[in-house]
């Protein structure tokens, strides 16, 4: 897919799709799956507003992602989909900004069938991305910079001073 950032870059964004049943996947799918998932930047859990069920499956596929990749550090966004049935809810706009709350994450309500906030989700993935790569590379430079040491403390007042007069 290729999306336009902010500063007007086009961007191939490669996407992976799991509709995933989790309670009924066979192994070898699993060990695919979970390569991928070590391998992506970013998840983009979707649950329909119509299916309570695939609601209360957006916290095991969070748990999964987390198992996977060993961090509850990775860049997701929170989709509640097919918001143009709104007829047909069981899931309400406040319990999915609850959850992304809860995952401290972005949520959005789309439709696919009219492309409601589509491309909002994949810009704000991309947000989420770079704004975890900004931080691991601000977490990378704080620890390489050097820190006044215990025996540098303890010399110091030891040291000749360059302007005193003798």
């Amino acid at each position: 897919m290729l999306i336009k950032s902010g500063s007007g870059l086009m961007m191939s964004l490669p996407i992976w799709i799991f509709w995933i049943q989790l309670d009924r996947y066979q192994a070898e799918f699993t060990a695919m799956r979970d390569q991928y998932m070590r391998a992506g930047e970013g998840f983009i859990i979707c649950y329909s507003i119509t299916d309570r069920r695939s609601f209360h499956e957006v916290r095991e596929f969070k748990q999964l992602i987390y198992r996977v990749r060993r961090t509850d550090d990775t860049p997701v966004v929170l989709v509640g989909n097919k918001s143009d049935l709104k007829q047909l809810r069981q899931v309400t706009k406040e319990e999915g900004s609850a959850l992304a709350r809860e995952f401290s994450c972005p949520f959005f309500e789309t439709s696919a069938a009219y492309r409601y906030f589509i491309d909002d989700v994949f810009h704000a993935l991309v947000r989420e991305i770079r704004r975890k790569e900004k931080e691991a590379v601000l977490a990378m430079e704080k620890k390489s910079k050097p820190k006044n040491s215990v025996w540098k403390r303890l010399k110091s007042p030891f040291r000749k001073k360059k302007d005193s007069v003798t």
